[in-house]
């Protein structure tokens, strides 16, 4: 009963991870305008992503332009484009490994294999957490030092998007249900108590601890 609890709710969090990594990877907004001194008052908010560039107007309509080539974009957009779909196809993969083995189902009949089938999900899921998050964190430090950059623009400036903030969730909830799945490994969670010593008295008897 326990590894099932464990083994869901770990699932659970990686499904939820792996969906968001997915609508981090389409939000294009990883970077947006920021409205900082003469450049408060704006008609218009620029959204750049990995696949597309966004104009919002203050009228609310919004246009948008797919990039058109891969090789002119920015070495950190390039990277996050890959890593960031690898984290999504690393996260499909840790649901499918993880199903396999599960409590719920036939897929796999030894009990052993399974908890090693299930700890394999986990690491998937933990690898693609770490996958979303190098560039992540090299977006966040590029916008970071560019803002406070006096040579940039204000003009140029921009803030960190709603993308990356859902790219973080996403990331946390990778790691965590990645290692709520490698607990599988544990024989305590398997059996559902704490592994039990036992030791012999002078008596002949045995004593728990």
């Amino acid at each position: 009963m326990l590894t099932a609890c464990v083994e869901g709710l770990g699932l659970a969090l990686s499904a939820a991870g792996s969906l968001l990594v997915m609508v981090a990877c389409g939000l294009p907004m990883w970077r947006v305008s920021a409205f900082i001194n003469s450049n408060i008052v704006v008609a218009q908010t620029l959204w750049d992503g990995l696949w597309m560039s966004c104009v919002v107007q203050s009228t609310g309509q919004m246009q948008c332009k797919v990039h058109d080539s891969v090789l002119a974009l920015t070495q950190d957009l390039q990277t996050a484009r890959a890593l960031t779909v690898g984290s999504a196809v690393l996260g499909v993969a840790a649901l499918a490994v993880t199903v396999a083995g599960a409590q719920c189902t036939t897929c796999v009949g030894d009990q052993e294999v399974k908890a090693r089938t299930v700890g394999a999900g986990g690491v998937l899921s933990i690898v693609s957490g770490l996958f979303m998050l190098v560039p992540l964190c090299w977006m966040a430090n590029n916008i970071i030092v560019d803002f406070y950059d006096p040579t940039v623009p204000p003009s140029q400036k921009r803030e960190l998007g709603a993308a990356i903030y859902v790219g973080w969730a996403a990331t946390g909830l990778l790691l965590l249900g990645g290692a709520l799945l490698c607990c599988s490994l544990w024989p305590g969670v398997r059996t559902g108590l704490a592994p039990i010593k036992t030791t012999c008295g002078g008596d002949g008897n045995k004593y728990y601890v």
